[in-house]
């Protein structure tokens, strides 16, 4: 039971971190930070389907983790979650299109080798 929550957890995470970041990026940077000018780039974001989306992933993430403190340990659920930097560097990679060097790949690496030894 515990590993299906964290593979949605996980899946959900991954999902609305790519999503906000395709988002943003079809938006542009926002430069002006008076509160007109925030309002109307929030209400240029409430119609961005990827923020839209990201939103909504990011929510079941939430609930999935707080189920997931229900029934086990802080110490595990919040290591285990480190799985998402690893989906989340190789959906950059290939849904992003991102440039992903040697050393972001090794640092990838050592969080799954440090996932398993929480894990075990």
């Amino acid at each position: 039971m515990k590993w299906a929550i964290v593979g949605l957890m996980v899946g959900a995470t991954t999902v609305g971190e790519v999503l906000q970041a395709k988002g943003m990026r079809r938006h542009g940077e926002i430069r002006d930070f008076r509160p007109g000018a925030i309002g109307r780039a929030l209400a240029v974001l409430a119609r961005n389907r990827f923020v839209i989306g990201s939103i909504g992933a990011m929510a079941i993430s939430f609930f999935a983790f707080l189920k997931l403190l229900s029934v086990t340990d802080l110490s595990f659920a919040v290591p285990v979650s480190a799985v998402t930097y690893v989906m989340e560097t190789v959906l950059a990679k290939y849904f992003l299109h991102e440039q992903v060097n040697g050393l972001r790949w090794i640092g990838a690496a050592l969080v799954v080798c440090g996932v398993m030894l929480v894990s075990l």
